[in-house]
């Protein structure tokens, strides 16, 4: 039998239902962050074989049980990462179940971390000691301590809890989510964190790389539901985490709460179930609050999209004011009040 690999778009509907279809039939949801999807066609035009990119991940893979067998994820894969080689992505990650992940370790793949139903891989043999070693170079001593934010935008809510971190401890570690999932480009974030934390001495701002994972980025394609998603995630990271932990001599991770979100109230309960036992403590903050309730980047882009950029000065920093009330945001701000939903991205 002869196989011929197709390019899928939204726009080919016919090829999107066979694409959709087969991933219904493995009980995987096509994800909508895809930027290609392909399928293998056999010889009657059916579907095969599926799979997709998503930045420089690789998501939604299935095959046909009719053409098990047939090495048709070899060439899948192949097919994907030449794909990715071609955008000049040449360091790959993927997520798969537990029992496929030994499948992938055949095609070049080596496991990152893995939690109760999702395994995290990379195509770089020593990528994530790499990574580890990278970081070893800020290592400090006495009290370490560290967070994680996205900043999308940095608040003054983030500002307060940086600058209690920074008063309790000797170091803090802060990494910033750097993927592109966001109108506010990680460029810009970045600067923003920089600025609004330049009085504090003791703060060292790394990149997250790809390997401390947004919410954004997070499969949810072969997962029964969002607390499902939720916990898988929050598992991953906590296992990643406890090893940057023990790299760096970091003892305690900062939190911020978020009263209002199940899905912070998940990911917190498994922070907290996880970390301690590695020696890592968690320190769950509650949140600042301003004029109108807790300060919030969602808020703040709420209130971007509805054009009250007055109200702003009472949640940001004076350096994040500056930049949203500067010419050099205007493009920032039209991304934002061209979205439909600014609270959850």
């Amino acid at each position: 039998m002869s196989y011929t690999i197709a390019e899928v778009t939204p726009a080919d509907t016919r090829m999107f239902r066979k694409m959709t279809d087969l991933l219904h039939q493995q009980n995987i949801r096509y994800d909508s962050s895809a930027d290609y999807s392909c399928v293998i066609l056999d010889d009657d035009y059916q579907a095969a074989a599926t799979g997709s990119c998503s930045g420089n991940t690789l998501r939604c893979l299935a095959v046909s049980p009719d053409h098990a067998g047939e090495a048709l994820t070899n060439t899948l894969i192949s097919h994907l990462v030449e794909v990715q080689y071609a955008r000049g992505n040449t360091h790959i990650f993927l997520y798969t179940k537990p029992d496929t992940a030994r499948f992938f370790g055949d095609l070049g793949f080596y496991e990152i971390i893995r939690g109760d139903n999702i395994v995290f891989m990379e195509n770089r043999r020593n990528g994530f000691s790499s990574y580890l070693a990278q970081l070893q170079q800020s290592v400090q001593p006495g009290r370490c301590a560290a967070i994680v934010m996205n900043a999308n935008p940095f608040t003054l809510g983030h500002q307060y809890l940086v600058e209690k971190a920074a008063a309790e401890n000797d170091t803090v570690h802060l990494f910033a989510v750097s993927e592109e999932k966001s109108p506010i480009p990680y460029a810009v974030r970045k600067r923003l964190i920089t600025a609004g934390t330049a009085h504090l001495g003791n703060v060292i701002i790394h990149d997250s790389g790809s390997y401390i994972i947004s919410s954004a980025t997070f499969p949810s394609y072969f997962q029964k539901n969002e607390d499902e998603v939720s916990r898988s995630h929050a598992l991953v990271d906590a296992g990643i985490f406890v090893r940057i932990a023990r790299a760096m001599n970091i003892t305690k991770r900062y939190a911020g709460e978020e009263p209002f979100s199940r899905v912070t109230a998940i990911y917190n309960e498994v922070m907290q179930a996880q970390l301690p036992p590695a020696g890592v403590e968690l320190v769950v903050v509650p949140r600042r609050e301003g004029p109108a309730g807790i300060i919030s980047a969602s808020m703040v882009r709420q209130l971007i999209h509805d054009g009250d950029m007055d109200r702003l000065r009472d949640y940001l920093p004076a350096s994040s004011l500056d930049y949203f009330l500067s010419p050099e945001a205007a493009p920032v701000i039209t991304a934002i009040r061209a979205m439909a939903d600014v609270v959850h991205h």
